[in-house]
């Protein structure tokens, strides 16, 4: 089996291109790092450095197990945060961005319970539905909803939304209950500006899918104002469960065309990498997963 010692101060060496150089770096002296190297070399029955009295250079042996090498250290240094994650306490500020509706809504009341258990932990959480680059903005982590996730991101899903077609029964009342999306077009309708299809609203229905465009009397980037719109009687909305789904579950919205179904879309916790993960990342997506595992809408 391999010594790990032996492979650091390798690893050291190349780095450094002497043995001088990687005795500095790793505070041991000249002789252990190559009697180290030498071990290594022994052990494996191969010569992986070329010395001469005016440089080092690796060995053809030398090249392939130094890449193997590389990517062994690597993947034991992921381990270690790994193990390092699952344990001890969090600390420190996390920067989460998400949804505002869904923020307000269903993230919020989380937050209290998340500091508790970790508190040497602080939260920045800004909502706002623009897609932010977690890197260049410097977020930990950022909730999602959307069936679009960007590939450069690690994902992990939450839960899963339905967009329903809704509309207040005193505005049925007065303005007639649609049988079919095509009659969409005779009605007031109030749209979210960053819906994926803009003014199109494709429906899956009986025969297949049916696309039409609407023309908002509202345009608005806030859910929130569709739903207040919806529920003053003014007209229809389309609109995810988690805003709407207490409204349809007591009467007071209620859902068209229940044949014609929208989009169901993820709600996902992204963040940028799997290696090295923070504590308090890790933390905070196994608080989300263990929340949402049963959507209150």
């Amino acid at each position: 089996m391999l010594d790990l010692q032996q492979l650091s101060s390798f690893l050291a060496v190349v780095r450094a291109g002497s043995f001088v150089g990687a005795a500095d770096a790793t505070g041991l002296s000249k002789a252990a790092v190559s009697r180290h190297v030498a071990e290594l070399e022994a052990h494996l029955g191969v010569r992986l450095l070329h010395r001469t009295t005016r440089r080092l250079s690796l060995s053809e042996d030398g090249q392939r197990f130094h890449e193997r090498a590389v990517e062994l250290v690597g993947q034991l240094q992921e381990l270690e945060a790994e193990a390092a994650s699952t344990g001890g306490e969090a600390s420190g500020l996390l920067r989460i961005n998400a949804p505002l509706s869904f923020g307000n809504l269903h993230l919020a009341p989380l937050w209290p319970a998340f500091l508790e258990a970790n508190p040497r932990l602080a939260i920045d959480v800004t909502l706002n539905d623009r897609v932010v680059d977690l890197v260049e903005e410097g977020y930990d982590a950022a909730v999602r909803i959307t069936n679009r996730l960007d590939p450069s991101l690690v994902s992990r899903r939450l839960a899963t939304t339905r967009v329903v077609l809704c509309a207040s029964p005193a505005y049925l009342a007065a303005h007639g209950t649609p049988a079919h999306p095509r009659e969409l077009a005779a009605h007031q309708m109030f749209a979210y500006s960053y819906a994926a299809g803009g003014d199109d609203w494709t429906f899956r229905g009986p025969d297949g899918d049916v696309t039409v465009r609407v023309a908002p009397r509202i345009r608005t980037n806030s859910g929130d104002t569709c739903r207040t719109v919806a529920l003053q009687h003014q007209g229809v909305v389309l609109q995810p469960d988690f805003i709407v789904g207490a409204d349809l579950a007591s009467g007071t919205l209620v859902e068209l065309m229940p044949e014609y179904r929208s989009n169901e879309l993820g709600v996902h916790v992204v963040y940028a990498t799997r290696k090295h993960l923070p504590m308090k990342t890790r933390r905070l997506i196994d608080h989300l997963v263990e929340a949402f595992a049963s959507p209150r809408w």
